[in-house]
């Protein structure tokens, strides 16, 4: 398989994006825009004053619909009229914390948005590839020497990936129940690690609320220093994600089923502030302060993918320190005044670039 997606596979191919507004789902149409996709995006519409869709303009280039996937019979109606041949399901209540105050909108959300999804798929499509993107926190907390395998026991210890390992049975229950033996699109499922990057400008989310600290000379309160993550740019899962379609679109039965997208080497939050800190020209000295929270996390996540890298082709390309640099200088350049659209083709640029290449 090709070590990076191919775009002359996306070329005019009709793609729906569930959650385009997200901070995932703006840099993935980016991408397929670049690619020459026709691009249809359901979601809802963007919160906050900042945001990546709006900052970056993405709705000259993509047919957005804003749509509740919580309601079955609006979605029906934007999946039917979109009528794509890929779809590439990203649509999420995506924060851990918000999920413990709103449990109920989580999984309203993450499960019946993603059955919702699959069904209209089912009834009113001719679609012929599905990626359902949910989460490396789909795994029960029991750390495994070299990381969680896709064949690893599913469990949510938190609301948010309780949803997330429940959306993971939805999608094994859809293929085996409609969409296997060729009665419907290839299905798959994709599982990333911790995506950092450039116009991530939501709450509770580290470097988010790093960046948004150090620019306005405060304390950050971090709850878990020294928890392992499996850091990653953002472009980097995505890649993934249009390698697993294009894979599904050739050969069905050879790459159905459930694919981690994760670095080799996890990484300590302390040393992820650090890499920011250094980047963005600040010592960090004092920039952030322990406050434990009595919330369960996980405190060691590591996923092995093994699997996308030997039959995929994947892998990160900008290892730990280089995805926090990226991400710092994006910051600071869109604080500086220089365009998202812009910092958004010179990242994708600089990926295409080094997915050229392989990285040891």
């Amino acid at each position: 398989m090709p070590a990076r997606p191919l775009p002359d596979a996306w070329r005019g191919r009709r793609v729906l994006v569930t959650g385009h507004t997200g901070f995932k789902g703006a840099w993935l149409c980016a991408r397929l825009v670049r690619y020459g996709a026709r691009v249809t995006g359901l979601a809802l519409a963007p919160e906050g004053g900042h945001n990546l869709w709006s900052a970056a303009h993405l709705e000259s280039d993509v047919e957005s619909h804003f749509v509740d996937l919580r309601d079955l019979g609006a979605t029906e109606r934007a999946v039917a009229d979109a009528n794509p041949e890929i779809v590439l399901h990203l649509a999420a209540q995506p924060i851990v914390r918000r999920s413990y105050r709103e449990p109920v909108l989580t999984y309203a959300t993450n499960v019946m948005g993603t059955v919702h999804v699959l069904d209209s798929i089912r009834r009113y499509t001719s679609a012929k590839a599905v990626v359902i993107v949910t989460s490396d926190k789909v795994y029960a907390d029991a750390p495994l020497a070299h990381g969680y395998a896709e064949d690893a026991r599913l469990g949510g210890a938190d609301p948010y990936s309780g949803s997330k390992a429940a959306a993971e049975l939805i999608v094994e229950t859809y293929r085996s129940a409609y969409f296997s033996g060729g009665r419907g699109p290839a299905l798959a499922s994709a599982r990333a690690g911790n995506v950092i990057g450039g116009g991530d400008f939501s709450e509770d989310r580290l470097l988010p609320d790093f960046f948004r600290a150090l620019e306005a000379g405060r304390q950050m309160v971090v709850r878990q220093p020294d928890a392992i993550r499996p850091w990653q740019h953002v472009l980097d899962p995505l890649a993934g994600y249009l390698q697993l379609a294009e894979a599904l679109l050739k050969d069905p039965n050879r790459f159905e089923g459930p694919w981690n997208f994760a670095p080799r080497v996890a990484a300590p939050v302390r040393e992820v502030l650090a890499y920011f800190a250094d980047a963005w020209g600040s010592a960090g000295a004092g920039a952030y302060r322990v406050e434990p929270s009595a919330e369960h996390e996980t405190h060691r996540l590591e996923i092995d993918a093994a699997k996308s890298a030997e039959h995929l082709g994947w892998q990160t390309r900008w290892d730990v320190p280089t995805a926090v640099a990226q991400t710092a200088r994006w910051y600071r350049d869109y604080l500086a005044g220089v365009p998202a659209a812009e910092l958004i083709e010179r990242d994708l640029q600089a990926h295409e670039d080094a997915l050229k290449t392989t990285v040891a």
